[in-house]
């Protein structure tokens, strides 16, 4: 019991209200990976790998154009390039190759570990601190951060509302819905695939550009595990904007609660730290997170099931007496 008091006493509501702002900020830059996690998992129904080389490829490329003098904002512009370079090179590999998506994505991530490690000169990290470069975001300044991360979100939101309301937009969402149907009405599925892959990849490599600025350096393990916190992020968001919007959860809506899902997910880590909890543990609690909730609907659609067989089986016990 005094192990249990100390403990108790040792936590500071007030620390706690201290972080909520630094897990806003980095709840945001995630929320650009998410957000491209979605357009791979839930538009077109592929699990992307890529992500997690892709995720180190932006701040990779961020940190060695900002030490080369680029200003930062351009080596964003360039970092979301690469990341589309990567999804293309993804999808040519399922679609021209015939290499199943999953194995396209480990296969690209694969690769990416080793071009992160050139693209840095060999070396695990590089560092990029505020107080050498003007940078688009830091962890010195969290407010600015917050409020430059909301508008790329809401940028980001914006432009593919507007894609995915065109003729090739809704293509690629026909890709997603039902390829053999799509691929009858003479759409070209594969070219729609590379398109999302690219799309996702180049968000991805975005989110992984504006945090290495903000952590103040890019690391070549940034983006490990980056897709089960893109995934923890959509179904957080899926989840809490389905049941407050239930069917108006329109387009535009599911990506404003991912973004939320991204935030609500990095106030739940800065939850776990300020618990003094091993952060380590965190990637166990995210994993446990999105079993649940990937196989709640399974679960739901079987106890349905199983009450209407129950109901059947009484109903002819009940004739048969």
């Amino acid at each position: 019991m005094e192990a249990i008091g100390e403990y108790l006493s040792s936590l500071s509501l007030s620390g706690l209200l201290s972080r909520i702002p630094a897990g806003v900020s980095q709840g945001l830059i995630w929320a650009l990976m998410a957000i491209g996690v979605y357009i791979t998992f839930r538009i077109l129904d592929i699990a992307d790998l890529s992500v997690d080389g892709t995720f180190s490829t932006g701040g990779a490329v961020t940190a060695i154009l900002i030490i080369a003098g680029v200003p930062p904002i351009v080596a964003v512009i360039i970092a979301f390039f690469c990341g589309l370079l990567a999804g293309i090179v993804t999808g040519l590999l399922h679609t021209r190759l015939g290499i199943p998506a999953i194995l396209a994505g480990i296969l690209t991530q694969y690769a990416l570990y080793s071009i992160n490690l050139a693209i840095m000169g060999f070396k695990a990290n590089t560092a990029i601190s505020a107080d050498n470069y003007n940078l688009v975001v830091s962890g010195r300044n969290v407010t600015l951060a917050i409020f430059i991360s909301l508008a790329f979100v809401v940028a980001i939101i914006a432009a593919l509302y507007w894609f995915f309301g065109t003729e090739r937009g809704m293509s690629v969402r026909a890709t997603g819905c039902n390829p053999q149907m799509s691929k009858a009405q003479g759409i070209n599925i594969n070219l729609n695939k590379v398109i999302g892959l690219a799309i996702s990849n180049g968000l991805v490599a975005l989110s992984g550009s504006l945090f290495a600025q903000y952590s103040g350096f890019a690391d070549v393990n940034s983006g490990r595990g980056a897709i089960v916190i893109g995934l923890a992020a959509v179904i957080i968001g899926e989840v809490i904007g389905d049941a407050l919007l239930g069917k108006r959860m329109n387009f535009a809506f599911r990506m404003v609660f991912i973004a939320i899902g991204g935030i609500i997910y990095y106030l739940i880590y800065t939850l776990v730290l300020w618990l003094k909890m091993d952060p380590n543990m965190m990637k166990l609690f995210t994993a446990v997170i999105v079993a649940i909730c990937l196989a709640a609907p399974y679960l739901k659609k079987v106890r349905k099931n199983s009450f209407r067989r129950a109901g059947k089986n009484s109903a002819g016990g009940r004739k048969d007496a």
